[in-house]
């Protein structure tokens, strides 16, 4: 997984997560400690307006 510098509302501890439980056999992160640790401490969540909701009530 490649975690390059990028806006902070990118780097989020929900993104880590993602990428590491998706991994099958194993996971190489590949970024400053610095980004990961601010991704590990930014738990910060914001609402998502996908509209899944509406295309799987339409179904």
């Amino acid at each position: 997984m490649v975690v390059p510098q990028a806006s902070t509302m990118l780097l989020t501890r929900n993104l880590l997560y993602t990428g590491m439980t998706r991994a099958k056999k194993m996971l190489i992160v590949i970024g400053g400690a610095n980004i990961i640790g601010f991704m590990i401490n930014n738990a910060d969540t914001k609402k998502r307006n996908t509209g899944l909701e509406y295309k799987l009530r339409s179904l």
